[in-house]
């Protein structure tokens, strides 16, 4: 299995829309994934509730069963389209991928 985990700083305001709003739109467009892409096996997004300055807002881990199902899911349009939306809000991003 592959383990694909993700966290994001959101930008405080992007186009009139403050990061709260964006936040909740991210999770809610996150959380569509796994209806529309098979290749998802695990699949959870979690927004952060305790601030600090080392906290990133909102994080994803997935696990999918092979790389090749990871860059399916990565190429999917509508992972491509969440992709898109976040590329506008977004800070900074990190991630890791592994192998279990």
């Amino acid at each position: 299995m592959i383990k694909h985990i993700v966290m994001w700083k959101l930008k405080e305001s992007v186009e009139g829309v403050d990061k709260a709003v964006n936040l909740r739109r991210m999770k809610k467009l996150l959380e569509s994934l796994p209806e529309k892409i098979p290749q998802i096996r695990e699949f959870e997004v979690g927004v952060n509730t305790i601030p600090s300055d080392a906290a990133w807002d909102i994080s994803l881990v997935s696990g999918f069963d092979s790389k090749e199902d990871l860059d399916s899911y990565q190429k999917h349009p509508e992972h491509v389209a969440v992709a898109q939306f976040i590329g506008k809000i977004r800070e900074s991003r990190a991630l890791v991928d592994y192998e279990l």
